[in-house]
């Protein structure tokens, strides 16, 4: 089975949520997984798949728990190019920045040249109130292919 970090940015909770879910769902299957609520480059590997959840803050911007994570990346420009990762980013549409947050941090990775493992998902919470939900049947899409 493969080992996984998934990396959470969250301000309110909803991310964190969806993400002991996915971790819930992937160890059942076997999976090693680390769940990282304060990322940072030194504790994450670079040869596990990175599962990113991420909620926008603000004007389109990261969570603040995350931040630091992507002031790394930008900062130092680590090879990421032993990296799958998979986005999940969450969002309210009723904003102009709409998932526009992680977009940030997975713009950096792949300047970094991590690479997309599957098609991201971008989570509605006024369509889907829950976002458990939709993050779940995607993640079930595509897990047996870790």
């Amino acid at each position: 089975m493969a080992k996984i970090e998934v990396i959470v940015g969250t301000t309110l909770g909803s991310a964190e949520y969806v993400a002991d879910e996915m971790m819930a769902q992937l160890t059942e299957q076997g999976h090693q997984v680390q769940v990282h609520l304060t990322p940072t480059l030194c504790e994450i590997d670079t040869h596990a798949l990175w599962i990113i959840v991420s909620s926008t803050h603000g004007a389109g911007d990261l969570p603040d728990n995350i931040q630091p994570f992507f002031n790394e990346i930008t900062e130092q420009k680590p090879d990421l190019s032993q990296v799958n990762f998979a986005l999940c980013a969450i969002g309210d549409s009723s904003y102009d920045t709409f998932c526009q947050g992680p977009e940030k941090l997975i713009s950096a990775i792949q300047d970094c040249d991590a690479k997309a493992f599957v098609d991201k998902i971008q989570i509605d919470v006024q369509l889907d109130p829950v976002p458990e939900d939709p993050a779940l049947a995607w993640l079930a899409q595509w897990q047996q292919d870790i």
